[in-house]
């Protein structure tokens, strides 16, 4: 069993968080090890904001209204487009629907976080929590404004829609949740036992 699953996996009493104690050998307060998952939970949602907020920067002032940059030749190319759909350009006539959906899951992982006592769950929902808060900050401030504004995107894989890193980090959060759920564990630490 690896060091990651000692963690996750809760024992059969049925306190939240109870694998803390078992792995480290501590009593530690329930309380104490939730405090630490949120702040894990911030700090990834944090990172993930912050990494898109500064690649928009960087598109908006050196990249749009420019000929594309090539990456990876033919196959990945830097290229900026304002979206004003959800991912993949789906729904463009619905972007306040779109910042409602973002601001909803805003709501649902703070409610979410009052019982979090696993690492991995606190990974998936920071990741989608700054790449929700990513692209509800273009919605809310890009041009036209007034919670209709468009989404800068500039990853344009061959073949495929043009992304940002806001949407790689949705992406992989639900990814890991979905991972997470198959697994039966739950974001209080517990797991399924089917």
């Amino acid at each position: 069993m690896t060091e990651a699953e000692r963690i996750i996996i809760t024992p059969d009493d049925d306190t939240p968080g109870g694998t803390e104690e078992s792995v480290s050998g501590s009593s530690e307060h329930p309380a104490a090890v939730r405090r630490r998952r949120i702040t894990v939970l911030i700090g990834v949602a944090a990172f993930a904001y912050l990494l898109d907020l500064l690649s928009k920067i960087w598109v908006v002032t050196s990249l749009e209204n420019h000929a594309p940059i090539s990456v990876l030749g033919h196959y990945l190319r830097f290229d900026a487009i304002r979206n004003a759909g959800a991912a993949f350009g789906l729904g463009q006539g619905m972007t306040i629907v779109f910042t409602l959906i973002a601001a909803g899951v805003i709501v649902v992982i703070a409610r979410l976080s009052r019982r979090l006592y696993s690492v991995p769950w606190a990974i998936a929902l920071g990741l989608l929590l700054g790449g929700a808060f990513g692209n509800l900050t273009d919605r809310v401030f890009r041009a036209p404004g007034g919670f209709q504004g468009r989404v800068v995107d500039f990853i344009a894989p061959a073949h495929f829609a043009v992304f940002n890193l806001a949407d790689s980090a949705i992406t992989c959060g639900g990814v890991l949740i979905v991972l997470l759920s198959f697994r039966g564990i739950d974001p209080d630490g517990t797991r399924h036992r089917d």
